[in-house]
């Protein structure tokens, strides 16, 4: 049976997950959601009315000296939308709002386990827990040896987290940044100690020495997360972005089919469709460079590699992103700086989305579609504006009175809207929920070859213009920020 909201007198509870809406001291009424169950009780308590209603219940319930101290969302699921509609409620009422914890959170038993939690800017996502194939995941990883390049990053990371948990028989960790390395690997260590494990301090622009790196550690499987990833900075050098991510990833491809690697992860952006950054635009061009040598690796006499691109939007709480950003904001009084009102853009967790990854490397590893990019589902797009506010409300303050809002205008390489498709990709749903499948345009290999070390020549001697132009031959829908 389906929870409906609840709200709370007080601060204590003890209760069953099933039944957390009954079973709570100082529970004094229940909104419904959808409507369907006004007036009936469920379990002695009265369901009151529906969101819609609640100034008529709030007033109601004060006139009686019942006025509630905070509201529950006591149903899992609910949209995004619908939390920051009782997020803006709670602030108008003056109560606190929280949620009863999920079945996935539950790590311990007790009180302390079954306590309402504050509601988090991922629960404004409101995005569904899709139901994950965690045995073809593990099929994927047990007993076998995977190599993670930006392993210190937020999606390297995590990467290395899950994988380490799925049982593999060795998990090699690379990275250029020696301190990043050294965290993640400690990290590692303590949740996997028996977990064989290498640390690898290396660049992935250096193509002697990522060859060197994969032909040593033999790895079956190599996720690429290493790459360049905010866009005004690497707008402000393009040459550094093309080194890391074009030349990076074609130097790790080229390294795999060398070592005789078995499959190829290659992790991408929504900002490589219709890029108008250099971000994007290298980023497609390795999109475009693993999609020619998979095709390439169905002819006879190519290597055997199998490159899988796994294209999604930004992760909340990802290093230089903007939810780290408003938090620093909000930690110094505001103001929060947001460069358009009408900005969107898609966020899911870093969880659900290296969960998603490792779904899609699944479905790569078995498909016979060479020419595939898989897509994760990102559900509708956010606001920036929006996600700026309901941050001020969950830090219990209000927006434009308690911490200022402030429009500072695009910067260079932005786009207002974030697309996860290109008009000409042919897309389809896969037995996943969550991943989706696009047929992007295919280059012409040799094209691509000849062009990326004509981009590499021009990134080396520090040509920007020649960069530029380099990219737009590659990349045709490259358009360059109008804010240059």
């Amino acid at each position: 049976m389906k929870k409906p909201v609840a709200w709370m007198a007080n601060n204590h509870v003890a209760a069953n997950l099933l039944m957390a809406f009954v079973l709570v001291t100082g529970v004094i009424g229940i909104i419904d959601i959808k409507g369907t169950r006004v007036g009936r009780r469920i379990h002695g308590f009265a369901v009151n009315g529906t969101i819609e209603q609640l100034d008529d219940v709030m007033e109601r319930l004060s006139g009686v000296n019942l006025r509630p101290h905070r509201f529950i969302i006591a149903e899992e699921g609910v949209p995004g939308s619908v939390t920051a509609r009782l997020l803006e409620q709670a602030e108008h009422f003056g109560v606190s709002l929280a949620r009863l914890p999920r079945l996935t959170d539950f790590r311990a038993t007790g009180k302390e386990a079954l306590e309402p939690r504050p509601i988090a800017i991922e629960d404004l996502l409101g995005r569904a827990q899709k139901v994950l194939d965690r045995a073809a995941m593990e099929n994927l990883i047990r007993g076998k040896r995977v190599l993670v390049t930006g392993a210190g990053g937020t999606i390297g990371g995590e990467l290395a987290r899950q994988i380490a948990a799925l049982g593999p028989a060795h998990l090699s960790l690379l990275d250029h940044s020696e301190y990043a390395l050294y965290t993640i690997d400690m990290e590692i260590g303590s949740a996997a100690p028996k977990l064989a494990r290498s640390m690898i301090l290396a660049n992935v622009r250096n193509r002697e020495r990522i060859e060197e790196a994969v032909g040593e550690e033999h790895p079956d499987i190599v996720f690429h997360a290493a790459a360049l990833k905010h866009v005004p900075m690497v707008e402000a050098n393009p040459e550094e972005g093309v080194l890391t991510n074009a030349i990076g990833s074609r130097n790790v491809a080229d390294a795999c089919r060398a070592a005789g690697v078995g499959k190829m992860v290659l992790i991408s952006t929504d900002k490589a469709v219709n890029p108008s950054s250099i971000m994007g635009a290298t980023k497609r061009v390795a999109e475009s460079y693993c999609q020619a040598r998979n095709l390439a690796a169905a002819m006879p006499g190519d290597g055997e590699t199998r490159f899988i691109t796994v294209r999604f939007g930004n992760v909340l709480g990802s290093t230089g992103s903007v939810v780290p950003l408003f938090q620093r904001q909000l930690s110094r009084g505001g103001p929060l700086t947001v460069t358009h009102p009408d900005m969107t853009r898609y966020f899911m967790t870093v969880r659900e989305a290296v969960e998603l990854v490792l779904e899609a490397s699944v479905l790569g590893i078995a498909s016979d579609q060479n020419d595939a990019i898989y897509v994760l589902d990102m559900g509708e797009p956010v606001r920036i504006l929006d996600l700026a506010q309901q941050m001020i409300r969950l830090a219990g303050l209000r927006p434009d009175e308690d911490v200022k809002i402030e429009i500072t205008g695009l910067r260079p390489g932005e786009k207002m809207h974030e697309e996860l498709f290109h008009d000409a990709e042919v897309t389809a749903p896969t037995r996943y929920p969550g991943v989706l499948i696009a047929r992007p345009r295919a280059l012409d290999l040799d094209v691509l070859v000849d062009g990326i070390e004509t981009l590499e020549a021009a990134a080396r001697r520090r040509d920007a213009g020649a960069v530029r132009h380099v990219l737009a031959t590659l990349v045709p829908d490259y358009a360059p920020s109008p804010t240059l």
